[in-house]
């Protein structure tokens, strides 16, 4: 059986551009980067030039940019470097979707959460209410990892601007699909993750904009502007810069062309999300009368992989917080599925889905006593 796979936005395979940069690193560059020998300034060329390549496209000054293990480090290092012990300035503001590696962080601080529209928008104007005078940081996803909405970042860097508020973006799921330019933006701190973009896991990068200051995390040598000891993944950051260079960006035809079928085919569906600000590969759509991971079980043994919401949260048995945040129910969180869409996607896999979940709803709802009391 050939599967299809549609959750990109939970982990992408290993392009073959990557994977042509990566072999060679492995064999070939394993020197540290911090000695002065021959093999050691290889590996910092080579490190130094997956900076380059990874700062081009966030549109930035390669020194600004500090590479680390994933999105999770830097979201982490982003949020407890800003509100150290060393500031005043404690509080944090940011929104009740994020992804688990900045509300887990959040929650430690003295926080405030903003609430989200019914598209899944948060509204600026919420963000601004919420400063105080002891506000040091305001945290907001670029684009939410179970929908796909697209917050208005621009508009929440100038509001923090103003109030002179550092501004992190966790970009790890924007990065890659749609155009990035933290200067535009106007951000001091954006995070991404390699195996978001075709890289593979454990490397990600911090942007950190030139004054910003950020207080270490971690403690031992003064690698990568002293902010992230220990010596540098090297192949893994190699790979993470080949990975920048060959974004290319996709349209939502595909996304558009699953979306119609399934809304068509299969009654008792809805997108969850905002219709224009969207990623274009992510469809998020609830389906009416049975939970989600029944529909992905059945669609994983039909040879097709989705999720039924963040990859982080899998196992959890309660539904999603960005779902009940905009205000779905908790059956009908618990019955949506999240589709994401890749490089290797094609017209035929998508119509082979959209046929798999239908015959997979009709034989579930037949199953189901709650769907045939509605």
């Amino acid at each position: 059986m050939e599967r299809a796979y549609f959750d990109h936005n939970a982990t992408t395979p290993v392009s073959a551009g990557v994977l042509e940069s990566l072999i060679p690193a492995l064999a070939e560059v394993y020197g540290n980067a911090s000695s002065i020998h021959h093999d050691g300034q290889l590996a910092k060329q080579r490190l130094e030039q997956a900076r380059r390549q990874v700062a081009s496209g966030l549109h930035c000054d390669a020194r600004e940019v500090v590479f680390l293990s994933g999105g999770t480090e830097a979201n982490n290092l982003a949020i407890f470097g800003t509100l150290g012990d060393r500031t005043p300035r404690r509080h944090v503001v940011t929104t009740v979707i994020e992804h688990p590696a900045v509300l887990h962080v959040c929650a430690r601080q003295d926080a405030t959460y903003v609430p989200v529209s019914s598209s899944g928008i948060v509204d600026p104007d919420d963000i601004r209410r919420a400063i105080r005078p002891d506000t040091g940081l305001i945290s907001v996803m670029h684009a939410n990892n179970e929908t796909g909405t697209i917050q208005p970042v621009a508009e929440i860097a100038r509001i923090a601007r103003e109030a002179g508020v550092v501004f992190h973006v966790d970009g790890v799921q924007a990065f890659g699909k749609i155009p990035v330019d933290v200067k535009a933006l106007g951000v001091d701190l954006y995070s991404i993750s390699g195996h978001k973009l075709y890289a593979p896991k454990g490397v990600g990068a911090l942007y950190v904009r030139k004054g910003t200051k950020l207080q270490p995390q971690l403690f031992g040598g003064r690698h990568e502007r002293e902010l992230r000891p220990g010596t540098e993944n090297v192949p893994g950051i190699i790979a993470l810069g080949r990975a920048a260079s060959d974004i290319a960006f996709s349209d939502s035809v595909l996304r558009d062309r699953l979306e119609t079928g399934i809304l068509r085919r299969v009654s008792g569906t809805g997108v969850n999300g905002d219709a224009a600000r969207r990623l274009p590969n992510t469809a998020n759509i609830y389906f009416d009368g049975f939970e989600g991971e029944a529909m992905v079980i059945s669609l994983d043994l039909q040879g097709f992989s989705v999720s039924s919401g963040s990859a982080c949260s899998s196992g959890a048995v309660e539904p999603s917080h960005v779902l009940l945040a905009m205000g779905l129910s908790k059956d009908r969180a618990k019955s949506s599925i999240r589709f994401s869409l890749g490089r290797s996607n094609t017209e035929g896999q998508v119509d082979a889905l959209i046929d798999a979940v239908a015959e997979s709803a009709d034989r579930l709802r037949a199953l189901s006593p709650t769907y045939a009391s509605v």
